[in-house]
């Protein structure tokens, strides 16, 4: 069918009218104000360029990558061109020419262009195919037509498909003709906050004659926010109605000016929109979103008889989406991302998910929480956007929870800490738990069970004893997650419940108290000795900790790297080729010797650590090495002479005793027992801090060894035809292995799952915190940004130092190059990362406070470094001379460098 009438189309009938028109039918299906009009199909405009040799362009698009933007523009203009020159074929025409006939004698309508990919729930499309408004006559409409057509094919079309991974020769596009609204007053609507999330608030702009002016950012309208739950406006922002678009008579429109003569007499402004048209229209938008089951931007005008009418409704695509379940308690709750405050920005796979959902409800059910369901996950766990997030209700109304939890995330993530302390004073959160007793009551359990108070004081007084019950605790957990080989599917499926419900958690009450203790112990010199005890020295304490696992691994490496460096045909054979190139002659037996050897005792210790390790959906490094031959690589350009990493590391630990030294003869001065306690204190820093790292290390112990199970019930399920390979197993959670198990077929549920994980993959905003309402407290608050000097950008300090050198901005360690002495920006870091410190001249975070796992590592290595940086991966650009000072806590950024990085 090549034209059909708007009312009736239908929303599944996408492929055929596009996302506009599917959504204009629907409108006018539920009985909302939409024009008429009627729609010419995507049939019609694969008749009319079926022999135009789009197919040859569209090849050639597919080919091209989304980094050859040049390249991209050029394909999409003689993409148009061709659209162009094929016209509207005659047949096409006269059923264009039969419905526009019936509207009414000339009328005038708007041609509006509606793509198959646009107004879609992850991408909007906004304005990147044309409309042609007021356009009055039968040829004129045709020409309109042609030129849509031919929009599809625009740059920022082209562009947007491809940055959101959407394949060219699957797109195309319909039109829509409607009768034009000539309004007196136009604009948009979101029926939920765009700007801070808030899902009961309704934002409309709007502005005097066509909505094109507010669409297209040509005016600055009156902006009206109102609360939706009330039905009152909160508030009201009049435009500077510098511009405004009129219909002209006959066709066309017009664009006036505040100095054109026509322009009225603007000097006492008026608002466009009176406080009982703001509400008709917010309760409009509020049938419109009940209608979608979602927030929703749309387009309306009022005529000039106060007729309110619909032109167009899309999902909103910016929101974060909600928690995947409510509270079971009514009344406002506030969600603290905990997969940003690992360090992680990425989603995690349905797997990953359902993993850490298990170890979750393991550690409720210790700490004495009722647990009805493990693999749903204790009461306080949430997900949204495929991110983990906790509810922290309870921890914002303790009067205990409010001095420790935002105090122990300064040292964590400090701009969540100053979330936290922005919502002490909204009276949703007051305070109602005023004593430590529930605390206790959940805490006691823990301690119990595993015996903290017994560890503390072993690990004061006998700390050779310590370490060896830590390394005994690290064999009974390795000797806990074996697995018999003859183990049945259904048999592995139960091991991997076991693995994570029980096992992983166990070593943590029992290492962490002795890192917690370490730091400790620096308060304790700090109070002992107050201004003889500089923040900046005691930093320096914390350089070069032995024990740490994370920085063994970071040296074992740099040790591989230094071997295959003696060996110079091996370093020619290894120079200039890609990681993944060598990751496939490592895995076809074609690396050399040397680096084949030491890659595989490297592997054979930390083989089972990766990017984003806390998601055993996530290939291990003993699954795909691309990523550490790729830091080898860069390892193997450091320059002869610079100073290797591995004698860095014995400065820093050199540079701590001698400062230890220090700390205890300025101990000595004051007393003998100020002395004697300032020297146990700093060996249990140094003894101690380092294992931080042994828990998580530990924990992915867990997920590789449950990841392996879940691998080789994988292979079965594939070999059966019940998912197509066997890593898909990771797109299932533990149910849904237990239903393929039983015989069914999920190849469908997966390919739905992998998608949304690719679209989740693409988001770039992640919100640190949540409320249930869909707020984010951070965009409505400066928290943590305080003024800075232009050209400053403002952080927590986290590694002492300064450095100027160039930035190189890196979102995803695997395959990234850093150059020997370059300032690593990242959004944050794992233990995955850590080997690109290792050549670092300094590192930005845009997450993380004075102790999270990257400033930790930078603090070891002597790497000056800043986190908790706003935006820094946006700001900041790769080959931007940058100085950064990780005492005060400042990135200055002084030039671009033109020179491509």
């Amino acid at each position: 069918m090549l034209v059909m009438d708007l009312a009736e189309i239908r929303g599944t009938m996408l492929p055929n009218v596009g996302g506009k028109a599917a959504n204009l039918g629907e409108l006018a299906l539920a009985g909302l104000p939409v024009p008429t009009g009627f729609c010419l199909t995507t049939a019609a405009y694969r008749q009319a360029l079926a022999g135009a040799g789009l197919e040859i362009v569209l090849k050639e698009q597919g080919d091209a990558s989304a980094s050859g933007v040049e390249h991209l523009n050029d394909l999409a203009a003689r993409a148009r061109s061709l659209v162009l020159q094929a016209g509207v074929p005659d047949a096409i025409a006269e059923a264009v020419r039969s419905a526009y006939e019936a509207l009414g004698d000339n009328v005038p309508v708007a041609v509006r262009s509606s793509a198959t990919a646009e107004d879609l729930p992850f991408a909007s499309f906004a304005g990147q195919q044309d409309t042609f408004l007021n356009v009055v006559g039968v040829d004129p409409v045709l020409d309109a037509v042609s030129r849509c057509w031919a929009s599809l094919w625009t740059d920022r079309a082209v562009n947007y498909r491809t940055s959101n991974g959407i394949d060219h020769a699957t797109v195309a596009l319909a039109v829509v003709v409607q009768e034009m609204v000539d309004s007196t007053t136009a604009g948009v609507m979101f029926t939920a906050n765009p700007v801070t999330g808030n899902r009961h608030e309704t934002v409309i702009d709007a502005s005097p004659g066509l909505g094109e002016a507010v669409v297209s950012g040509a005016v600055n309208p009156d902006h009206y926010v109102v609360d939706t739950l009330q039905g009152r406006i909160l508030s009201r922002t009049l435009g500077d109605r510098q511009v405004q678009i009129r219909a002209l008579p006959g066709g066309g429109t017009e664009r006036l000016e505040r100095r054109h003569q026509a322009m009225p007499d603007d000097s006492l402004p008026q608002p466009c929109l009176s406080d009982a048209q703001v509400l008709a229209l917010a309760a409009l938008g509020s049938e419109v979103q009940e209608l979608y089951g979602a927030p929703q931007d749309t387009e309306w005008a009022m005529d000039a008889a106060g007729k309110l009418w619909l032109t167009q409704a899309r999902p909103i695509t910016t929101l974060y989406p909600p928690t995947t379940r409510k509270p079971p308690v009514p009344g406002e709750h506030a969600f603290l991302n905990f997969t940003l405050a690992q360090g992680l920005t990425r989603p995690l796979t349905p797997m990953g998910l359902a993993g850490i959902r298990l170890i979750a409800s393991c550690v409720a059910r210790t700490a004495a929480f009722e647990v009805p369901d493990p693999r749903s996950g204790p009461s306080p766990y949430y997900e949204a956007g495929q991110r983990i997030f906790f509810d922290l209700t309870a921890v914002l109304r303790s009067r205990v929870g409010r001095a420790i939890v935002p105090r122990v995330f300064d040292v964590m993530e400090a701009r969540s800490a100053a979330l936290m302390r922005g919502l002490f004073d909204d009276p949703r959160f007051t305070v109602s738990t005023k004593t430590p007793l529930k605390l206790i009551r959940h805490l006691a359990p823990v301690a119990a069970k595993y015996g903290v108070p017994r560890t503390l004081v072993r690990a004061l007084f006998r700390p050779t004893a310590s370490m060896n019950r830590v390394e005994a605790l690290s064999k009974e957990l390795r000797q806990a997650l074996a697995v018999p080989p003859e183990a049945t599917p259904q048999q592995r499926l139960g091991h991997v419940q076991r693995i994570l419900g029980e096992e992983v958690f166990a070593t943590v009450p029992q290492v962490l108290p002795l890192p917690a203790l370490g730091f400790a112990m620096l308060v304790v010199v700090r109070r002992l000795l107050g201004g003889q005890a500089p923040l900046n020295e005691l930093q320096t304490v914390l350089r070069g900790l032995p024990n740490n696992v994370t920085t063994e691994m970071d040296l074992a490496l740099w040790q591989l790297a230094s071997s295959i460096r003696k060996d110079p045909d091996a370093v020619a054979s290894m120079s200039g080729r890609a990681p993944a190139e060598l990751a496939e002659q490592y895995r076809n037996g074609g690396l050399p010797e040397v680096a084949r050897t030491g890659l595989e005792e490297f592997l054979s210790t930390y083989g089972h650590r990766a990017v984003a390790e806390i998601d055993l959906g996530m290939p291990r490094w003993s699954n795909d090495p691309t990523h550490i031959l790729g830091v080898v690589a860069n390892y193997l350009l450091l320059a002869d002479g610079a100073e290797a990493p591995d004698q860095q590391f014995v400065r820093a630990a050199r540079e701590a005793e001698e400062q230890v030294a220090r700390l205890v003869a300025r101990a000595r001065t004051k007393s003998p027992l100020h002395k004697a306690v300032v020297k146990i204190a700093l060996d249990r820093t140094r003894r101690f801090a380092g294992l931080r790292e042994l828990p998580k290390y530990n924990l992915v112990l867990g997920l590789s060894a449950a990841r392996e199970q879940l691998l080789l019930i994988g292979n079965q399920l594939a070999a059966e035809h019940r998912i197509e390979r066997a890593e898909d197993v990771f797109f299932l959670d533990l149910d849904d292995v237990e239903v393929a198990l039983a015989g069914d077929d999920l190849r469908g549920v997966i390919a739905e799952r992998r998608a949304a994980y690719d679209q989740e993959l693409r988001r770039r905003h992640i919100p640190r915190m949540l409320l249930s309402d869909g707020t984010e407290p951070e965009a409505t608050a400066a928290a943590g940004r305080g003024l800075q000097r232009p050209g400053t950008l403002s952080g927590s300090p986290a590694s002492a130092g300064t450095v100027s050198a160039r930035a190189r901005v890196i979102m995803d360690p695997v395959g990234a190059r850093l150059e020997p002495g370059e300032i690593l920006v990242a959004p944050s870091t794992d233990p995955g990362w850590t080997p690109l410190f290792l050549t670092a001249g300094g590192l930005v975070m845009e997450m993380g406070g004075a102790n999270s796992h990257g400033a930790v590592v930078a603090r070891e290595y002597g790497i000056p470094a800043v986190v908790g940086v706003p935006e820094a991966t946006s700001r900041i650009s790769t080959g931007q001379q940058i100085t950064v000072d990780g005492a005060a806590g400042t990135v200055d950024t002084e030039k671009v460098d033109t020179e491509k990085p």
